[in-house]
């Protein structure tokens, strides 16, 4: 995929601004778990095991928007062994092919996953879909969808209703939402399977995780 046919945010995050954010966040599993216990009371493997503990360890899984694969590495250290990824920004490719073993991290985009429809049995993002326009929330959903054969996962800042924020003096770069329901109200064969809203320790805002399947 060429610059040109990229959206705004895709541009972004294709680039300088996603570099970027790779310096910003390049955590280990270790610092991941400390960040989530200090900002929910909660470690992510933990909040992780609440809503995949049941499932298989050998179900094929892949992340929309998998920057390094930190999440994908959590996934593995619990146990599963299937574990792909696709991401925009090819630094962050380059770096999870340096630093993580036994896990595909290739180039793709949300709104046209590399993938034949139910490939995986289980796919997630992890703060992907905040950064998405409301005018492709639609079909980065519905690809999502239709690469997986049962499961939907998912873990997103969330909102009653679809609220723009700036982000690090950007508009048009993140948006918070109920992105559970909007699943639900786009796609009528999801069931949720479970949901938890995480509340900020520190703060009034809120998280969300959620795990659909299809019915």
């Amino acid at each position: 995929m060429t610059i040109n046919n990229m959206n705004f945010q895709e541009q972004q995050w294709a680039n300088e601004f996603g570099n970027e954010y790779i310096e910003r966040n390049f955590l280990d599993s270790s610092q991941t778990e400390e960040y989530f216990e200090k900002t929910f009371g909660i470690g992510r493997k933990a909040l992780n095991e609440k809503f995949l503990g049941p499932l298989p360890k050998n179900i094929k899984i892949l992340e929309v928007g998998a920057n390094i694969g930190i999440q994908l590495q959590i996934l593995q250290e619990m146990g599963f062994k299937n574990l792909f990824g696709i991401d925009i920004n090819r630094k962050s490719i380059e770096t999870a092919k340096k630093i993580r073993k036994n896990i595909d991290i290739i180039e793709g985009s949300a709104l046209d996953i590399p993938f034949k429809d139910n490939y995986f049995d289980l796919v997630f993002t992890s703060g992907v879909l905040i950064h998405i326009s409301p005018e492709n929330i639609q079909k980065v959903m519905s690809e999502i969808v239709r690469c997986s054969k049962k499961y939907i996962w998912g873990f997103e800042y969330f909102a009653e209703s679809y609220t723009s924020i700036n982000y690090r003096g950007n508009e048009n770069l993140l948006w918070k939402g109920n992105f559970a329901k909007m699943y639900q109200e786009n796609f009528p064969s999801l069931a949720l399977v479970k949901e938890e809203k995480l509340r900020y320790l520190v703060s009034e805002n809120i998280d969300t995780m959620f795990l659909l399947k299809k019915v």
